[in-house]
């Protein structure tokens, strides 16, 4: 019989073999326990063994294929939910979680080319653009004067009609004079942005934020769902180009970087 699955789709539970599988893969490294049931758990998910959306077995199962305690086994299976590879539903079971899309932490690029990486479609939404004047926070951003005009634009972008991020940009009319005029559901503000006025450096300040009400509802997230916000802002020579708020789902969503050590 198919099990439930968190996004409503019947499911298969993780198969017997699958099981014994695991078993076999717990390491003999002198790690506590608990850390080596995770690795062989993460193992398997990560081999395809156990897919997404998968019911995995229970807690008994596990302690009676594995041999450890009850104890071990809930440790690791909390701390796996936590790291975002399980997901536990109360009185369902826990299952296998869809691995997260990222978004690159220390590189600045176009969010429809990083889905289409990914095998998925990327759609959008315009919700506002327009000439506003800028306040002397957002003059500060840009490097304008309060009360002259700057470009503002709301776009809601989609993975697979997922709503993943809320994209508020300011833009410096200097920079760019036509953006008003793009239609960005076929040309996104990153790519017109890199054709005008070519990026020469960029900024990034990360937060995690509660979501608004207006946020929850466009990202459709649960109550207290958490986000992630990114400040970013991009130079072309020494103008200021662009200043925008990049609103993630945190449960959708991770940022990854990579950095060299030079010592």
């Amino acid at each position: 019989m198919s099990e439930p699955s968190p996004n409503g789709v019947a499911q298969h539970g993780v198969t017997r073999q699958a099981l014994s599988e695991l078993a076999a893969a717990m390491s003999d490294t002198p790690a506590p326990i608990y850390q080596r049931v995770k690795q062989a758990i993460i193992g398997q998910i990560r081999s395809g063994a156990w897919k997404p959306h998968q019911r995995i077995p229970s807690e008994s199962e596990l302690v009676n294929e594995i041999g450890v305690s009850r104890m071990t086994i809930n440790r690791a299976l909390r701390e796996l939910t936590s790291e975002g590879f399980l997901i536990r539903m109360q009185g369902v079971g826990t299952f296998v979680a869809e691995a997260k899309a990222y978004t690159p932490m220390l590189e600045v690029h176009n969010i429809a080319d990083e889905i289409a990486q990914r095998g998925h479609r990327h759609d959008s939404k315009i919700l506002v653009c327009e000439a506003r004047e800028a306040d002397a926070d957002q003059a500060m951003q840009l490097g304008i004067a309060p009360g002259d005009t700057l470009f503002y634009s709301q776009i809601v972008h989609y993975e697979n009609n997922v709503p993943v991020q809320i994209e508020d940009r300011y833009v410096n009319p200097a920079a760019a004079p036509d953006y008003l005029r793009q239609v960005f559901n076929k040309q996104m503000p990153y790519t017109y942005l890199m054709e005008i006025s070519p990026l020469t450096s960029g900024e990034h300040r990360v937060e995690a934020v509660s979501a608004s009400d207006e946020q929850r509802e466009l990202l459709q997230l649960a109550e207290h769902e958490p986000c992630l916000l990114i400040h970013r802002r991009t130079w072309s020579g020494s103008r200021i180009v662009t200043s925008a708020r990049l609103v993630y789902p945190g449960s959708r969503y991770q940022l990854f970087g990579r950095f060299t050590s030079h010592g």
